[in-house]
């Protein structure tokens, strides 16, 4: 079984489930378990400073950066947070992805994320998307998703209503070119 980990799953123009709807979901874990992966392009209605606020009173978050958007990683455990960010070590819990990318679960992290002192780009998501083993692989068999390969622009850089397109952009097709036998040939 080919792990899945550090690739994008694009929900298909097929995909009946109203939360994963032109979805983005980064896969964090796949293995023989089951796979958690982090949706990167749903809004959850907050702000970063309102979220901050809710860990640290105290913690500084500057105005360029008091409205960064808080997103809707998946059904489970929507209290749970997660930063998926560029590499920077130093917080209590956090897992390297690659080279270039860690998530990191604790608290500590959300005090620097309104400031400079945070990493240089991060996505801060809260729940998470799972799938029991062998479930993924079948949902994907039956066309529900596409896989492309993570990158760091498409996960910092492009803007969130924008991320769905600019995925199936990656596959070198256009949105226009999805119908509903797509994935099979």
């Amino acid at each position: 079984m080919q792990s899945l980990q550090n690739y994008l799953l694009i929900a298909s123009p097929t995909m009946e489930d109203p939360f994963f709807s032109r979805s983005v979901v980064y896969v964090c874990e796949h293995n023989q378990e089951g796979t958690m992966g982090l949706v990167i392009n749903q809004p959850v209605g907050m702000n970063l400073k309102e979220l901050v606020a809710q860990a640290d009173e105290e913690a500084e978050v500057l105005d360029d950066k008091a409205e960064g958007i808080v997103l809707a990683g998946g059904p489970v455990n929507q209290d749970r947070g997660f930063i998926l960010h560029s590499t920077q070590e130093g917080w209590t819990s956090s897992l390297v992805m690659n080279s270039e990318l860690m998530i990191t679960t604790s608290k500590d992290i959300l005090s620097t994320l309104g400031n400079d002192a945070g990493p240089d780009k991060s996505l801060v998501i809260l729940g998470y998307s799972g799938w029991s083993a062998g479930q993924l692989e079948e949902e994907i068999q039956d066309n529900a998703w596409l896989m492309v390969e993570a990158t760091n622009e498409l996960l910092f850089d492009v803007p969130i209503h924008k991320k769905w397109e600019s995925a199936v952009h990656m596959l070198g097709i256009d949105v226009w070119q999805l119908g509903p036998d797509v994935g099979h040939a």
